[in-house]
């Protein structure tokens, strides 16, 4: 596998200071969320330029660090028609800057029937889901145009909400370049997170054929409800994961979430140690 890191888990810096310090820190790849990292200039659509995307490539290159994830985390299921179309404008536009910065996916979560972006239980209903395939369709039909991999992250609290509703979209779509973003803790949740063995191994039989890349972080359960936490810091077994990584996906992105400077490379140790150590048939 090749282990990275969000890039705005790293210190606040310039963007070509904080590739340095993963690069230091033993890291392989980068999630990037253009808006998260770059404060010094615009990264607004009419600036994501051929130039623009070429300047981002060659740092990374520099570096010797991939672009796992080019991020873009809006909501297509927004009600607000004018809200809606500059939301799919703006991932047709990562879609073409990915194409020419040579990310692995550009990745989203899936949303919620609200403006808000919250959790209600209509997000698990199957009107929610078939609006966010209705809005989903004409952006994975542009990433078919650019050449770039679209990747969807399940999470329990927003529309695609489990392993099979996202097998649903992927079936629904029917495009290989759409794909998933398998993070294991975001299918969890207060109510179902002492069932995570049987959930966990649901995604992987169910998903694991379109699992473009990974993020690991863990979890801990306070004042109830789950809170995210760096790799090894609460409560995960990440041995099914790293055994389906080990065996079925060679040299594939798995970016590091909720670490801080001062933990990020124990993090990496941590989950390094258990690929290590998992022998595989």
């Amino acid at each position: 596998m090749q282990l990275g890191i969000r890039l705005h888990d790293i210190k606040k810096a310039p963007l070509e200071e904080r590739l340095q310090i993963a690069k230091e820190q033993g890291f392989k790849c980068g999630h990037l969320a253009l808006s998260k990292v770059i404060s010094e200039y615009s990264t607004a659509d009419a600036a994501l330029t051929p130039g623009y995307a070429c300047y981002l490539k060659r740092i990374f290159h520099e570096t010797q660090l991939d672009v796992a994830v080019l991020g873009c985390y809006l909501n297509l299921a927004n009600p607000n028609e004018e809200s809606l179309k500059k939301i799919q404008k703006r991932y047709m536009t990562h879609i073409r800057f990915a194409s020419l910065l040579g990310a692995g996916v550009v990745g989203t979560e899936t949303g919620a029937v609200n403006e808000a972006y919250k959790y209600e239980e209509r997000n698990h209903s199957d009107e929610a889901l078939q609006i966010f395939i209705k809005n989903l369709r004409p952006v994975v039909e542009y990433a078919e145009k650019m050449g770039v991999i679209f990747a969807i992250e399940p999470v329990f609290k927003h529309i695609v909400c489990n392993p099979k509703r996202a097998r649903q979209v992927l079936d629904e779509i029917n495009s290989p370049n759409l794909q998933i973003i398998f993070d294991p803790v975001n299918l969890l949740d207060i109510s179902n997170y002492q069932d995570r063995e049987r959930i966990i191994h649901e995604a992987i039989d169910l998903l694991g054929q379109d699992i473009a890349m990974v993020h690991i972080k863990d979890f801990r359960v306070e004042d109830g409800k789950l809170d995210s936490v760096a790799a090894g810091t609460g409560e995960m077994d990440y041995s099914e994961i790293i055994r389906f990584i080990k065996s079925e996906k060679p040299y594939v992105h798995v970016t590091l979430e909720n670490t801080v400077p001062e933990n990020a490379v124990e993090a990496r140790k941590y989950i390094q140690g258990l690929w290590d150590e998992c022998k595989v048939d």
